[in-house]
This record gives C-alpha cells, sequence and structure tokens, in this order.
C-alpha cells in the first residue's frame, strides 16, 4: 500500500511538472512573440540562476529563468516590465544583490525593491494559473516574507488591476490572460494572501 501512494505521488508530481513545462512554454513563446522585436528581447530558461544580459550590437538582450521554473520566469519578467530604458541597457537592469544572510535593514531594503516586481508576478501567476509564493529571498536565515511586504505586495497588486500595468506590463499580461484565461479578467477578489 506504501509504495502504491508513493508511485501515486510521483506520478501525481510527474504531470505537475509537465504541466507547468508546457505553461512554461507558452509563456516564453508569447513574450517572445510579443518582445523579441519591438524590445530587442529574448526569454529564455535553463540558466543556473536568474540573469538579465543586456543587449550588445551583435544580440538582443535576455531575461534568462532559472533552469525550467515557471514562477522564475514570472518574476524576472516582471522586474523587465518595470525596468525604465536606461536600466535595461545594464546587465541585471545594474541592481544590486545583496547575498543570503543579509541583516534586518538589507532584508527591508529588499523587500522595498521587491514590491512592484513581486505584484506584477502574483498577477501573470493568477493569470497562467501557477501558484504564487512570496519571496523575501533569504533562505539561510529562513527568512519568510514580513506581513508587512505581503500587505505592500497585495495593495500594489489591487493597485494595477485597478489603474493597470506598466506598459509592457500591460502588453504581457493582457495577452497571458487571453491565450490562459480566454481573456477574462482578473479580478481583486482572486488575490488572497492566505493562499500565496
Amino acid at each position: 500500500m506504501i509504495a502504491k501512494i508513493k508511485l501515486n505521488r510521483i506520478k501525481e508530481n510527474s504531470i505537475v511538472e509537465n504541466l507547468e513545462l508546457k505553461r512554461l512554454t507558452m509563456v516564453i513563446q508569447i513574450f517572445n512573440q510579443l518582445f523579441a522585436e519591438s524590445e530587442n528581447t529574448l526569454l529564455v530558461s535553463g540558466a543556473k540562476e536568474p540573469f538579465y544580459k543586456a543587449s550588445t550590437k551583435d544580440s538582443k538582450a535576455k531575461i534568462h529563468s532559472r533552469e525550467d521554473y515557471l514562477s522564475s520566469a514570472l518574476h524576472e519578467m516582471a522586474h523587465w516590465t518595470i525596468a525604465g530604458e536606461k536600466r535595461r541597457q545594464i546587465d541585471d537592469f545594474g541592481y544590486w544583490y545583496e547575498e543570503e544572510g543579509r541583516t534586518l535593514e538589507q532584508q527591508l531594503q529588499f523587500e522595498q525593491v521587491e514590491i512592484k516586481p513581486q505584484a506584477i508576478e502574483w498577477l501573470l501567476s493568477l493569470a497562467c494559473n501557477q501558484p504564487f509564493y512570496f519571496s523575501a529571498d533569504n533562505l539561510s536565515q529562513e527568512t519568510e516574507a514580513s506581513e508587512y511586504f505581503k500587505q505592500a505586495v497585495y495593495r500594489q497588486a489591487v493597485d494595477f488591476l485597478k489603474y493597470g500595468l506598466p506598459y509592457r506590463g500591460k502588453i504581457l499580461f493582457e495577452e497571458i490572460v487571453k491565450t490562459f484565461r480566454d481573456g477574462v479578467a482578473l479580478s481583486a477578489k482572486e488575490l488572497e494572501i492566505e493562499n500565496a
């Protein structure tokens, strides 16, 4: 009986991974169709770590997501949608990155920078039926996202739904909604902190 339960879990995990990979492939196609020419930018998966490589005269800019994780792709796209033109000309948008093991002050700075990207990621996740998880990105200290941060991301996501996303984010979000939800708009009621 235990072997059968384990086999069922393995099958369930395999199905979930296949669905996620299928959604990732679709999201990459959507992004690249929208922005490969208009913004000279490609989304690619499979990197050991997420990274944005600015364009050169010989190559397009590339958003590298971690391995085959859809959540990583959604998060990195979210950063790209809010990065200004000058930031998009610099590798990793010129942002600092403090390694894990941050002090409380460094963690609070991290959270401030992450409010808008995680709000956009949450909306993109809902649009393509992908679970969303708040990220404190400080695993070595087992730090979870603070309640303040969760509320700030929630308020920002609601504001984006109410007042609109940044231009590139709006185009991407609308296309993902059209593809995955047959154009059925998201509502603020779908944003539930308890489920994220």
